[in-house]
């Protein structure tokens, strides 16, 4: 069942679409993170101001290189000794659409260990968006019964894998890094 549902959403977001789908946290919007129409349009169904950034998670650190041009050397070792999903923006990344960037051109990018979206974006060859999926404002989702019908119904695909699960999951904690290495934490 995994690697259809992996197949179909990667066949959504080739042509430009967005999916809701599971992730090392809660469940995500999700998109082509180098598609500007696509990421515009995650935007809109969350309602969310486009000066907001997104995030967009990755499968290994040879993909997060493709898109940050300078990564510190702490970040390996933020990374590899993270207990839970960490969220680390970079401030000069390239390659992503425009308007996922923040007005400063940094990125939020993290890394995924979980099953489902460390194969999507392995199989995708690309960073996808990852946003909570929920208007923005409104409470994150905890499961995926929590989500709203307003957002099942506006995404193209809605993967089917995991969404029984009743375990909770949190947001990541959010680290915002400078090339020279210094840091600053968002979220714990």
């Amino acid at each position: 069942m995994l690697q259809d549902e992996v197949k179909k959403a990667i066949e959504v977001m080739r042509n430009g679409g967005v999916i809701l789908y599971p992730t090392d946290t809660v469940w995500g919007i999700g998109c082509d993170a180098t598609n500007e129409e696509a990421v515009k349009r995650v935007y809109e169904i969350k309602r969310r101001d486009d000066s907001k950034a997104m995030i967009c998670l990755v499968d290994s650190d040879a993909r997060l290189s493709r898109y940050v041009r300078k990564v510190a050397d702490v970040v390996w070792d933020m990374i590899e000794l993270a207990t839970k999903p960490l969220t680390i923006i970079y401030e000069n990344a390239n390659g992503l659409a425009p308007n996922l960037l923040a007005e400063d051109g940094s990125v939020g990018i993290r890394v995924t260990n979980e099953e489902f979206s460390k194969e999507l974006c392995f199989r995708f060859q690309k960073p996808i968006v990852s946003t909570s999926a929920n208007i923005s404002g409104e409470p994150t989702p905890q499961t995926f019964a929590e989500i709203s019908e307003e957002i099942k119904n506006a995404v193209d695909y809605v993967v089917k894998y995991n969404q029984k699960s009743k375990e909770k999951h949190q947001p990541s904690s959010v680290v915002k890094i400078k090339e020279n290495g210094e840091f600053k934490i968002i979220r714990p």
